[in-house]
């Protein structure tokens, strides 16, 4: 997958499942601060839904979300 925009940092959920990859997000949140952009990359389809919904509560922005071959990244604006 291509990378348009510069993370400053990779969360790598790949083979974890509900509620894994979240419960890392926030661990890794709490760590960058705000304004920082975080990629997170996932094979858990349920973060099609989860990963959104974490940005809408908690207000972070998701600037990017596409699947390819059964992986799933995101690209998050943190809050």
């Amino acid at each position: 997958m291509s990378e348009p925009f510069e993370a400053d940092d990779v969360l790598d959920t790949s083979g974890l499942y509900c509620p894994e990859p979240i419960m890392l997000m926030h661990n890794k949140v709490r760590d960058l601060g705000s304004g920082k952009l975080l990629r997170v990359i996932a094979t858990d389809p349920a973060t099609t839904r989860d990963i959104p919904q974490f940005c809408a509560f908690l207000g972070h922005q998701l600037l990017e979300q596409r699947e390819e071959d059964g992986h799933f990244e995101y690209l998050l604006r943190l809050a």
